[in-house]
């Protein structure tokens, strides 16, 4: 049944962090602190997702009263709520930064669905908090309908993310690199907390908060690794090869394994897209492998194999082809912050750290293989998949192809011959393809089918993004419903849509984006 706003069942796990839930004269504990949003002057609703308001049971028509909008701006609490920002460090760009956290963002409740599931409802834009810094808290419609979009183009493609519930927009003036108007963006995910909540209190030597923070994050979100009193087996045993005993330390291990398996896995999905994040800080990674923090994001258009999306990336740190090594780099860091959780003994910690870390290039190369196979419409394993991927992908470097455009097209491999300049590459190419095909005795139609329920048609191109932010910055958001509606089933052919499938016209082309996105 769906819920109104004032009936959403709320379920305060985070207060409980360090003792029970503080009163918010107590200012917080040592994982958050409480906040009180700033109110947003004349907010309007720009952008409402029912697909987002069913995971917490939210009836959507409950986004055309006035409090909702209020509470989605900060302007009202959420009945039964909280309002607190999180603190956490990181590293940037390779540099650690002894304290980051949520500059702008406020978790204004945690909702529990029908079907059992966790959900938090954090508020980005919603105004300083004790992690602001030199910052204002605000974030511009600018970049909240980039991350509306793209949480929802990623969802889409079956990636896990986090997801966006609604826009909120005022006239308040922000100054950025120009002066912009403010928007608060609903953001929401099972939680929000990642690498750098716990790096914090490694490098702080405070070691002694981990362990209450680990168990908060395994009770909550990793059950499966608690087997039930009595039983056989766990996920546990699976990762120390011994039968379950109720050591902390196994279970902390088992934890941080399935976390990194999580992010190797992650990666492996968004080379196969083309997605680059740009900003792959340790404070921008999810404990839970979430796509999470969309700035200045993209979706690569004619193929580089070092493509950088973010014009403030000068050295490509996070480049496209960096992507799995900088996961595996992030996960080495998170390791580092919970060695006390994995043994008393320094040296032995760290052996258990590597013998771990060791299982993200096993789950990355498994699940990067059986993407680009499946993008291929191989069914079989053979030695030589990779060679043949490889040199897919060289022919479409040497011609700029369109990297969406000719995956989708290769269901079809004639369409897709049309889509790139080194004809005689490719035509060398689709000589050994073939052949890999005749091995497996693939039928042309099965074969097909499965590829274009595994390469999009639709992608969110950066042109089409800036596209419906200029047409919100003059108030018209039915674009943003547009492309959310689009983005939702990128897989299918959705016809009088395929001017959104066409490649970005020449001027469109310059469109860049920045940490400022």
């Amino acid at each position: 049944m769906p819920r109104t706003l004032e009936d959403l069942p709320h379920d305060p796990r985070l207060p409980q962090l360090g003792g029970a839930p503080p009163p918010a004269a107590a200012g917080g504990s040592e994982y958050f602190s409480v906040v009180t949003p700033t109110p947003l002057p004349e907010p309007r609703l720009v952008a409402f997702n029912p697909a987002a308001a069913t995971l917490v049971g939210l009836d959507p028509a409950q986004a055309q009263r006035p409090e909702f909008t209020a509470v989605m701006a900060g302007n009202a609490p959420l009945p039964g709520g909280m309002t607190l920002s999180m603190l956490y460090s990181g590293h940037q760009f390779g540099v650690y930064v002894p304290q980051l956290g949520d500059g702008r963002a406020i978790l204004v409740g945690q909702v529990r669905n029908e079907r059992g599931e966790l959900w938090e409802l954090q508020l980005k834009g919603a105004g300083k908090t004790p992690y602001s810094r030199f910052g204002d808290g605000r974030a511009v419609l600018r970049s909240t309908v980039r991350e509306y979009l793209c949480g929802e183009a990623m969802a889409g493609l079956g990636i896990p993310t986090t997801r966006a519930l609604c826009i909120v927009g005022s006239n308040e003036p922000v100054q950025r690199e120009t002066v912009e108007t403010a928007a608060v963006l609903c953001r929401m995910a099972p939680s929000h907390l990642r690498f750098g909540n716990f790096e914090v209190f490694y490098y702080r030597g405070e070691h002694d908060k981990l362990a209450p923070l680990a168990d908060h994050v395994i009770d909550n979100y990793f059950p499966d690794l608690v087997a039930p009193e009595g039983a056989p087996t766990s996920k546990v045993d699976a990762v120390v090869g011994a039968p379950l005993r109720r050591d902390r330390r196994d279970l902390y291990r088992a934890w941080l394994s399935e976390v990194v398996e999580r992010t190797a896995r992650l990666m492996a999905q968004w080379q196969a897209v083309g997605f680059c994040h740009g900003v792959m800080n340790t404070d921008n990674m999810s404990i839970l492998g979430l796509t999470l923090d969309y700035g200045p994001y993209g979706f690569m258009e004619a193929f580089e194999s070092h493509w950088i999306c973010n014009h403030s990336d000068e050295t490509g740190r996070y480049a496209y082809d960096q992507q799995p090594g900088i996961g595996h780099w992030n996960c080495s860091r998170l390791l580092q912050a919970t060695l006390p959780l994995l043994h008393e003994e320094p040296e032995k910690a760290i052996e258990i750290a590597y013998a771990i870390l060791e299982r993200y290039g096993q789950a990355f190369v498994a699940g990067n293989l059986a993407r680009w196979r499946a993008k291929l419409g191989l069914r079989e394993v053979r030695e030589k998949d990779p060679e043949l991927i490889n040199a897919l992908l060289q022919v479409l470097e040497r011609s700029r192809a369109d990297f969406t455009t000719v995956f989708r097209a290769l269901a079809d491999p004639a369409a897709a011959r049309d889509q790139v300049a080194d004809v005689a590459g490719f035509d060398r190419w689709l000589e050994d393809y073939r052949v890999r095909l005749a091995a497996e005795q693939s039928d042309d139609l099965e074969r097909a089918a499965r590829m274009n329920r595994v390469n999009p048609k639709y992608v969110l191109r950066n042109h089409l993004a800036q596209a419906a932010i200029e047409k919100a910055q003059a108030g018209d958001f039915a674009e943003i419903e547009t492309l959310r509606r689009l983005l939702a089933r990128p897989f299918d052919e959705q016809p009088g849509m395929e001017r959104y499938a066409a490649l970005p016209p020449a001027e469109a082309q310059r469109v860049e984006v920045s940490c400022s996105s």
